[in-house]
């Protein structure tokens, strides 16, 4: 009958997440090494099980958190995989998200003690279950909003260069990008803030420093703006 509840196959419900961040060396993924079986001593994205008073979205955060000592992270829920034979040891849907954060701000004692490292997206290591399959679809939604949305800014320290910005999105589309348009496109949004600040480091000159306009860059998010990068 299909109100029988008791009578219903119980599973597990999982939620994974793809935590992108960026530094100088480029776009980075947050793995876990597991430390129980099954697959003891692998690399995993990092993740956990859906408590019962809980919403997808609130155990995203939680698993977040616990992991990075970070709160009011950008995350995006993107797939369910309900393999039946993902998980070896029970029936498990698992529910993937992605999430950026700048490496920076992160807590660097909660990561070490967790045994969790950052890996350059190109080169992380071969990961369980079908973990890499989620992985690869976090990447190729995070490189189509790039180009069409102005996002990534989580990624940025608080104040950034213009060229600290051209080169987070050359990473996230793996691609280069011509510097004049990139600017012009950047600026006709009105999304940045322009500050008398330099950053010396980068040039005998010197080079602006920005901020961006919370406000505005949201407003951007909600509307039918496309950036075509």
């Amino acid at each position: 009958m299909l109100n029988s509840y008791s009578s219903a196959d119980k599973v597990l419900l999982a939620v994974d997440c793809i935590i992108f961040g960026f530094d100088n060396e480029g776009l980075k993924i947050l793995l876990i090494q597991r430390d129980f079986e099954p697959e003891k001593g692998k690399w995993s994205l990092i993740g956990g099980f859906l408590k019962r008073d809980e919403v997808l979205d609130s155990a995203a955060t939680r698993i977040l958190n616990t992991y990075t000592g970070l709160n009011d992270i950008y995350m995006e829920q993107l797939y369910a995989y309900s393999e039946i034979d993902r998980d070896p040891v029970e029936r498990t849907i698992s529910v993937s998200y992605f999430a950026l954060i700048n490496i920076e701000n992160h807590n660097a004692e909660l990561i070490q003690n967790y045994h969790a490292e950052w890996f350059p997206i190109n080169d992380a290591p071969h990961l369980i279950f079908d973990h890499n399959e989620m992985v690869q679809n976090a990447i190729k939604r995070l490189r189509y909003k790039t180009s069409v949305k102005p996002i990534g800014f989580e990624l940025l320290p608080e104040k950034f260069t213009m060229r600290q910005l051209l080169e987070l999105y050359e990473a996230i589309l793996s691609k280069e990008l011509d510097k004049r348009n990139f600017i012009s496109k950047i600026n006709s949004l009105g999304i940045l803030n322009k500050l008398d600040e330099k950053d010396m480091q980068s040039s005998r000159k010197g080079s602006y420093l920005y901020t961006f306009n919370k406000e505005k860059y949201e407003e951007k998010l909600l509307n039918d703006f496309v950036l075509n990068l």
